[in-house]
């Protein structure tokens, strides 16, 4: 398969590189340099990185695009690691997401948010960790990012977010109607190869209270929440960007401020990606200024 995969796409595609042309579009060698199709399936990068959520895109939004390194043809998948350092909580979340023939994507990931010496002064303990679980689907609806450089439609995929957090009482306390909650989102993302550029629009339809580590609802209910992302491929293993995602304000005891974040991520080949970021959260449970660094850690196949 892999032998008329290369006859009958690969090198034809290096063909029309080495004329400078790709589905009609002039490709300059810093181009050209972005297609590798040496990785058994999807271009370097371009199934993304892991979100806070579990799902493939960015680091605090998800893309269209779909988990693992397959493409239409097969099946593939991912893990990862993130930690974020902030001012007066550690973030960890821990995770895998499998891919089915580029349309089907389904994720698991494991959030942990450590408040340290803060618990003691929020008085629920020194040390105290929030826990949630997020379960997640995505489906490609529509569009290629790739394939569709000479189209106006970008890969448009629609998903859904099942997260269960502990401590149920201490979130009802807080204000949180619910320790559970169900979000719904649809992203459109647009690889544009011959300007290096990927832009990424979501819509979420949310309750969440600190992404749902601080429970669901509270003075509102669901809400439309957009989220944006810009990427700038410096090369086919580097791309640069920044993303910023609006957030609902539900808790009556402490501000809730909007995220975003800019960041770089490296493929140190087809299976390894580094993705470092300054996040900025802003309040957290009245603390304010919550910004620091986000490191991940992707290994995909």
């Amino acid at each position: 398969m892999l032998s008329r995969l290369r006859k009958s796409v690969i090198m034809p595609l290096r063909a029309a590189l080495a004329a400078g042309v790709f589905l009609g579009i002039p490709v300059s060698a810093a181009h050209a340099d972005i297609l590798d199709f040496e990785t058994g399936g999807k271009l370097l990068l371009t199934r993304g990185v892991t979100s806070v959520d579990g799902a493939a895109g960015g680091g605090i939004t998800p893309w269209a695009v779909i988990a693992g390194n397959s493409t239409d043809r097969g099946m593939g998948g991912t893990a990862h690691y993130t930690y974020l350092d902030l001012p007066d909580y550690n973030f960890q979340s821990y995770g895998a997401a499998a891919g089915f023939y580029n349309r089907l994507e389904i994720s698991y990931s494991r959030q942990e948010f450590d408040t340290g010496s803060t618990g003691a002064a929020l008085g629920i303990g020194d040390g105290f960790t929030f826990n949630q679980d997020i379960v997640g689907a995505k489906l490609r609806v529509a569009g290629d990012a790739v394939y569709d450089q000479d189209k106006w439609l970008p890969q448009i995929a629609v998903g859904a977010l099942y997260k269960s957090a502990d401590h149920g009482p201490l979130l009802g306390a807080l204000g949180a109607e619910d320790d559970e909650g169900v979000e719904v989102y649809a992203s459109a993302t647009k690889l544009l190869l011959a300007q290096s550029l990927l832009l990424n629009a979501t819509l979420r339809y949310t309750d969440a209270n600190q992404n749902g580590l601080l429970g669901f609802g509270g003075q509102e209910d669901h809400q439309l929440q957009p989220e944006v992302s810009v990427a700038y491929m410096l090369s086919r293993r580097l791309v640069i960007g920044g993303e910023y995602r609006m957030k609902p304000d539900n808790l009556a005891f402490a501000q809730e401020d909007d995220w975003f974040d800019v960041f770089a991520a490296y493929a140190l080949n087809k299976n390894v990606t580094l993705t470092a970021a300054y996040a900025d959260l802003g309040s957290i449970a009245t603390f304010e200024d919550q910004r620091g660094l986000y490191l991940s850690l992707q290994l995909g196949f």
